[in-house]
């Protein structure tokens, strides 16, 4: 386990989780900012990119695992992206429909930032999100995020307009 919040605790994928990752992935509704649902083959990729990430990175996406049921509802967590020219730790999340606008986003969201925040000692933190989804801009902001710029990524042959949300680390060290 990487960390918990009250309802639910977040794990680093398995190779055993393409099922559940399938079920968010696959589903057009869920994915409906990346203009499409992955293939067999392309989740299996994003299961394979995040498993890199922990072994490189340290950090990823990783799964959100609901308390009560085990359930795994969703993803949630800290990957490298490039902004602006620079490398920024993102703060990225995507569930199920069926667990939407239950709070989980910005409890993870949340639980993430602190993470980074209290035990990666981050300066900073960004979520990149297209500017049709906001469901996902309005976790951003419940997470103390403010918009500090966009830009356009070319993805699947289309230009998608993406805001950048940013949030400093505002805790103070003690004297030394």
């Amino acid at each position: 386990m990487i960390m918990e919040t009250d309802r639910l605790y977040l794990r680093e994928l398995t190779l055993a989780d393409f099922n559940d990752l399938c079920k968010m992935l696959q589903d057009k509704e869920v994915m409906y900012a990346y203009e499409h649902s992955f293939s067999d083959t392309e989740v299996m990729n994003w299961l394979n990119v995040q498993i890199r990430r922990y072994k490189k990175n340290g950090i990823g996406l990783w799964g959100v695992i609901h308390k009560e049921t085990s359930v795994m509802i969703g993803q949630c967590g800290l990957t490298i992206q490039e902004c602006f020219g620079k490398k920024v730790v993102e703060i990225g999340y995507i569930y199920q429909k069926e667990y939407w606008n239950k709070g989980y986003a910005t409890e993870t969201a949340k639980a993430c930032k602190r993470y980074a925040f209290e035990i990666l000692k981050l300066k900073e933190v960004y979520s990149i999100i297209r500017d049709n989804n906001i469901s996902s801009q309005k976790v951003a902001e419940k997470n103390g995020m403010n918009i500090v710029g966009d830009f356009l990524k070319h993805y699947y042959q289309i230009d998608m307009r993406h805001l950048v949300y940013s949030v400093k680390n505002n805790i103070k060290s003690g004297p030394k």
